[in-house]
């Protein structure tokens, strides 16, 4: 398509210099609407040039109007810095005084005034202008004055909790906005997804035009879904997923086939490298050739990575979804997943970035033992047949709501019947703050109190505004981890790889941020375990009758996460080599929950059909430590208040049962972890054989919450890694056994309460990856590896599958 009408044409002279000689029929059409002045979203697919629909726009109004600025936000300072050269080489070609300026946490302070008095076109991030910004709008009034767009790159990316704090942010630079007399116009790019329009609108909150029919070409792609082959069918295990990984890399490496690869976690980004580099010196290649890239890497190093990837030095590099955003590494030509990323929009995106350019390119999917893996390698039309996610934000919600109407009566005082975007009752909520002394109300309006700016106080990515720094005993920092991550990655006595190296995590203090990093060479590496207990706060929605039927309950929830212990693992091998203790402080936040509970009926029909615990040797010091027990709960059942009667003494229960933590500790750690006072309770021998009747039901609970957590994310269109699960033989909130499962951020997403209406389709699918698995009692395809998960989990996962299957009192409720 020719350049659009109405567009300078210096703009088109300068395209056609830069090798562009027409723009694609979505790029026309995005540039077009916007200088209509409408709001555009352009959701076109991966390399479709959709950097170009937001560029030209904003250039064309700069050309023409010397007052007017720019502000363009990116949702990584990686990206952000990649989409400043595409920006300079126009403005070089235009050889305009379009000043371009980055501005965020690595801009240095002596910088900062020039900034403000010069940039016209400001490339940032939503945390900086959050932070660093919109607090001290005064400074910028040049600025903000001639405002004239606000660019959101990466739109799929602002979902949950961070979509919604980012949102709110939009609403106060709207705000601040408007108070220099200037009305900014949104334009958005985004991979695609089900619902861009609706997705743009929630977060700018006004009418937004969607683009997305793709007009760019694209070269031919192979894609291969691989599920490593089965090594024992009776345990269940395959191949490693990443030893496949690895194999496949080094037969690209030899072919001379750029190659990235995508993991979903840190360590296993680390491992990978670490074996890839080994195996390939063997092969005479250079170790530099193979790189990592992941979050925790400093600024540099990742420059100078990405830099390689584009001169083509590097060859392989291995990478989490740091690198699946819209960064320049150059013509990649083959990609390979270890493991299913969470969602359709994630894969396209790690798949994307191979075959950027016209010409063949490969992407191979390689399936892990996950049960949501496993299910998709059954269902390969999952991925071919459906639309790519939805992706939701709510930025009402009240925790989020309240804390940013703090940060806009700091940075402009509020008045009684001011909107804030389409937020409701914000009067009454400006009242509460009010009344809780947070902000000062006087003659109608509302005003900041506090001695600091309230935005330094909220974290638009995490639980805590923090992270903690790694530092080197032999130099500078390495790293950096959050804060809620820190117990399991670098407690004292953790292994930490970056870039390939090894780490000894010497010490951690907790309150200054530092873990104290040893490089050492060693045989093994660590992964930490940790308890979860979830309090029940507010229920929501309830079906099913308690006790009656089984019970499906939205809920909000506090939870609590202890990170107890952490076990020595051998490379190669896998296997356990020792167990150490991790003493840091609990980790508590607030939450969204989903909670099963099952009747007494229900219980008792998996006693009578076997599904019974034999009993444990309790280890010599058992005897005395009933004793003590006994005396403190004053000699009387805690359940029911009866006192021993003759032939029927009291007996002494175990809270979360010896089993399950003999399947995660060494046998002497078990014990004392079991036997702990808190974990013990007095019961008479009726409500002992209740109690162990639950614990039969929480064996099948523990199988299908492994189900639960790994499948749900199928259905709810999220992350693996964005959900909790616990189990409770009884539960603090009804006495009976539950499961729970919970979203893994602050204030919750929205994803676990869906799983009321997905019920059906959930319980479903977990029952067919019990039938079809092929191992004998457990693996982690289905109920979780044999030895980690209780033992008759499998059966007892099935039993209960079926039951309730046959259950059907969902169907007579409004799901």
């Amino acid at each position: 398509m020719t350049w659009p009408e109405g567009l300078d044409p210096r703009l088109a002279a300068a395209g056609r210099k830069l090798g562009i000689a027409a723009l694609y029929t979505h790029q026309a059409r995005a540039v077009e609407a916007a200088l209509r002045g409408e709001n555009v979203v352009l959701a076109t697919g991966t390399a479709s040039g959709k950097t170009l629909g937001y560029i030209l726009p904003l250039l064309n109004t700069l050309l023409h109007d010397p007052a007017a600025t720019a502000l363009l936000l990116f949702p990584t300072k990686a990206l952000a810095h990649d989409q400043i050269a595409a920006l300079e080489q126009w403005i070089g070609v235009l050889q305009a005084p379009l000043n371009l300026r980055p501005y965020d946490g690595d801009t240095p302070e002596r910088h900062r005034a020039a900034i403000r008095n010069e940039a016209r076109i400001l490339v940032s991030n939503p945390d900086m202008l959050h932070l660093g910004i919109l607090p001290h709008h005064t400074r910028w009034m040049r600025f903000f004055s001639g405002l004239r767009y606000i660019v959101l790159d990466e739109l799929h990316t602002y979902r949950g909790i961070f979509g919604s704090h980012v949102a709110n942010v939009l609403r106060r630079a709207r705000r601040v906005a408007r108070f220099y007399g200037a009305e900014p116009r949104f334009i958005s790019a985004s991979a695609t997804i089900a619902n861009a329009r609706e997705l743009a609108e929630a977060v700018w909150e006004d009418p937004v035009m969607a683009i997305e029919e793709d007009g760019a070409p694209y070269g031919q792609r192979h894609v291969i879904f691989y599920n490593p082959p089965l090594l024992n069918p009776t345990l269940g295990l395959r191949a490693s997923a990443t030893d496949e990984a690895i194999k496949l890399a080094l037969k690209l490496l030899h072919a001379g086939v750029q190659t990235i690869i995508f993991a979903r976690a840190r360590m296993t980004v680390e491992l990978l490298l670490r074996a890839l580099r080994e195996r390939a010196a063997r092969a005479g290649f250079a170790p530099e050739t193979i790189q990592g890239y992941r979050g925790g890497y400093l600024p540099p190093e990742r420059r100078a990575i990405e830099r390689s990837l584009r001169e083509g030095k590097t060859r392989v590099v291995v990478a989490t979804n740091a690198l699946e955003l819209g960064i320049d590494i150059g013509a990649l030509d083959a990609s390979i997943l270890v493991g299913y990323p969470g969602t359709i929009a994630a894969t396209r995106q790690q798949m994307g970035r191979a075959g950027r350019r016209a010409g063949a390119s490969l992407s191979v999917l390689i399936a892990t033992p996950s049960p949501l893996d496993q299910y998709l390698i059954s269902h390969p039309e999952y991925f071919f047949g459906r639309s790519p996610e939805v992706a939701r934000v709510n930025p009402d919600m009240l925790s989020l709501l309240a804390g940013h109407l703090t940060c806009a009566a700091f940075e402009l005082p509020f008045e009684r019947d001011e909107p804030f975007g389409k937020a409701q009752n914000i009067g009454a909520l400006l009242e509460s703050l009010s009344a809780e002394d947070v902000l000062h109300a006087q003659n109608g309006r509302y005003t900041w109190i506090g001695e600091t700016y309230p935005a330094q106080a909220i974290s638009l990515r995490s639980a805590t505004p923090d992270n903690v720094v790694i530092q080197s005993t032999e130099g500078p920092a390495i790293g950096i981890v959050d804060r809620p991550s820190a117990p399991t990655l670098v407690h004292e006595g953790a292994v930490y790889l970056h870039g390939g190296e090894m780490y000894l995590i010497e010490s951690l203090d907790w309150e200054q941020g530092i873990a104290l990093a040893r490089p050492a060479e060693l045989d093994y590496y660590t992964i930490a375990t940790a308890t979860t207990q979830v309090e029940r706060l507010n229920v929501r929605r309830t079906l099913g009758v308690l006790n009656a039927t089984p019970q499906l309950t939205d809920e909000e929830v506090r939870v609590h996460t202890q990170a107890v212990a952490y076990r020595r693992v051998q490379q190669g091998t896998h296997e356990t080599l020792g167990w150490d203790e991790i003493n840091l402080p609990e980790q508590v936040m607030e939450t969204e929950a989903f909670r099963l509970t099952l009747p007494t009926t229900l219980v008792e029909e998996l006693a009578e059909a076997g599904i019974m615990l034999a009993p444990l040797d309790y280890g010599p010091a058992w005897p005395q430590i009933r004793e003590t027990i006994l005396a403190r709960d004053g000699q009387r059942c805690r359940v029911c208040g009866a006192t021993a009667q003759p032939g029927h003494p009291l007996e002494v229960h175990h809270l979360t049962g010896l089993r399950t933590f003999l399947a995660q500790y060494p046998r002497q750690e078990a014990l004392r972890l079991a036997h702990a006072p808190e974990n013990l309770l007095t019961v008479c021998p009726t409500c002992h054989r209740q109690l162990e009747r639950a614990c039969g039901a929480r064996t099948a609970l523990s199988g299908l919450a492994y189900l639960l957590r790994n499948l749900a994310p199928v259905f709810l269109m999220c992350d693996p890694g964005d959900l909790g699960t616990t189990v409770e033989a009884r539960d603090a909130e009804s006495g009976l056994p539950a499961v729970i499962v919970f979203d893994g951020v602050p204030g919750g997403a929205g994803l676990s309460p869906h799983i009321i209406e997905l019920w059906p389709s959930l319980l479903a699918a977990a029952s067919e990856r019990v039938q079809t698995c092929p191992c004998a009692d457990g693996c982690p395809a289905c109920v979780g590896p044999a030895g980690e998960s209780e033992p008759g989990a499998k059966a007892a996962a099935r039993q209960l599958l079926e039951r309730m299957a046959k259950d059907d009192f969902w169907k007579a409720s409004p799901l």
